[in-house]
């Protein structure tokens, strides 16, 4: 398990985007572009799964309730798999922790990189990632 603080004074929404952006992307090095899957988002007032064989996606009802319990100062909890690994992200206002259940290192290299991209004014992410994520984008 490895944490970072943010840098910046990013908002919920970017800090939520560009974590599971680069958490993505570095597991892609090691589970090649198998299907991301978030198998479920815990706030403090629900826990979100996907319905049947539907994916979870980031709809602006379960946003809404993720924003809001990073701006009270909750903690969201992400769960998700790719390929043979599978994730647990905790999200708030200050910090990003990750826990990758088959590969440690994956955890150094996403803190790493979102420690640099979150010091930036502008974290970078692919516009197209945004998707594969938000339904309606």
């Amino acid at each position: 398990m490895k944490s970072i603080k943010f840098k910046g004074s990013h908002d919920p929404e970017k800090k939520i985007v560009v974590s599971l952006f680069w958490t993505v992307r570095k597991t892609i090095r090691e589970e090649g572009c198998a299907p991301v899957r978030i198998t479920s988002i815990r706030t403090s007032k629900r826990t979100y799964e996907p319905e049947g064989r539907k994916l979870l996606k980031l709809s602006d009802e379960i946003m809404e309730d993720i924003i809001g319990d990073i701006e009270r100062g909750n903690t969201v909890e992400f769960r998700m798999t790719m390929g043979q690994e599978s994730l647990r992200l905790w999200i708030d206002n200050e910090a990003f922790t990750v826990e990758t259940s088959r590969t440690p290192e994956l955890e150094e290299e996403i803190v790493e990189k979102l420690e640099h991209e979150t010091s930036k004014l502008t974290p970078d992410f692919c516009q197209t990632f945004l998707p594969k994520i938000f339904p309606n984008r």
